[in-house]
């Protein structure tokens, strides 16, 4: 066991508060991973916001890479000293999902530890960690089956951004949607994700890319990683203008903010025989409705959950892409803060002042 600094959420709508938890060593199955860099992410945001239901005491931070620092009994893919990224599902391998090449759907993921023998502490008290990771702190204890190791030539910062809204964006278009060279795209919300859609659709060879948001800044950055086209939605009716700038509907749209209306409009912008993806967060209790007429105008509405991700194959594949220069992973990373900071990231992202921030926690 060891004590180490961790940014704790004790309630939503509450600043994190920087305090010592103890965190054990690894047991079996387990790996402790000393952090590096962790992305600041909007899913983060929506449990600090009480979007989305979390079990506090809690660590967040999911979207992050750092140094094994010791192994439990049994890991054999990684060793220390390997430098890994996170990911924040930890497939078992051996269910129907996996079996079928979805582990990012595995129905038996790796088990966090038990209520009787938390990993993490504070003053005596239980700390939960994010999707077993909890990456906002100087240590991490996760299942080893989620681990990736970074090649030479990638920095953990870059690598961290490939744990969640790289893999996420990517994914969406590649392994989702299956964009094909020539179609058109719309894109709603040039953030972290939205972007990582945006230039991973160029990259297939899509013709049209649309993107749309309310923040000129975010537009003008969409137009630097492939966007042909932007359109405000703050100056009327988004589904019009695309629609106008694309006659009859886009192939495919991609919903990357977490509204229940914008998941409509990206349904809305469709031509006929479309595909809509909803890769946000819309709230749970969140319904979502669309046209009737879907079965005469052959269209799809689906959901995208961490980009249909096959970890162990797409996070190289992604990494590869970046060491050639096809994907543009530097500059998403807008600000770094240091872990102490980790409040005014939040209000950043919440501003929508940047694509993405990191939090800088430890040195490679």
């Amino acid at each position: 066991m060891r004590t180490m600094q961790a940014a704790v959420l004790d309630a939503v709508q509450t600043p994190l508060r920087l305090d010592e938890v103890q965190i054990d060593d690894p047991e079996a199955g387990e790996v402790l991973v000393r952090v590096v860099a962790a992305g600041v992410c909007h899913s983060d945001l929506h449990f600090i916001e009480g979007t989305y239901p979390g079990r506090f005491p809690l660590i967040l931070g999911h979207e992050v890479a750092g140094v094994v620092e010791a192994i439990g009994a049994g890991v054999t893919n990684v060793t220390p000293g390997d430098r890994v990224i996170m990911g924040f599902v930890q497939p078992c391998g051996h269910c129907r999902f996996c079996d079928s090449g979805r582990p990012s759907l595995c129905i038996t993921p790796s088990a966090a530890r038990p209520a009787d023998r938390p990993a993490r502490r504070r003053g005596g008290d239980p700390v939960n960690a994010m999707t077993n990771i909890g990456g906002f702190a100087e240590y991490s204890l996760t299942p080893a089956n989620g681990l990736i190791k970074v090649p030479a030539g990638v920095s953990l910062e870059i690598a961290a951004l490939v744990g969640c809204s790289v893999t996420t964006g990517y994914g969406a278009v590649v392994n989702t949607a299956k964009v094909e060279p020539g179609s058109s795209v719309a894109v709603i919300g040039a953030g972290g994700v939205g972007l990582n859609i945006i230039q991973s659709a160029r990259l297939v060879g899509a013709e049209r890319i649309v993107a749309i948001d309310m923040v000129d800044h975010k537009l003008e950055t969409a137009r630097k990683f492939g966007a042909t086209d932007t359109v405000n939605a703050s100056a009327g009716d988004a589904v019009e203008a695309v629609r106008g700038l694309i006659g009859g509907g886009v192939d495919y749209a991609f919903e990357a903010i977490g509204l229940k209306a914008t998941a409509e409009q990206a349904y809305k912008m469709l031509g006929r025989g479309g595909t809509a993806v909803v890769v946000g967060m819309v709230p749970p209790r969140e319904e979502i409705s669309v046209s009737a007429r879907i079965w005469m105008e052959e269209k799809t509405l689906t959901g995208s959950f961490y980009g249909s991700a096959r970890f162990h194959t797409d996070m190289p594949r992604i990494l590869n892409l970046y060491l050639q220069g096809r994907l543009d992973l530097d500059s998403l990373v807008t600000r770094r803060y240091p872990l102490a900071q980790i409040n005014e990231a939040f209000a950043a992202l919440k501003g929508a002042e940047v694509a993405r921030s990191v939090l800088t926690i430890g040195a490679e």
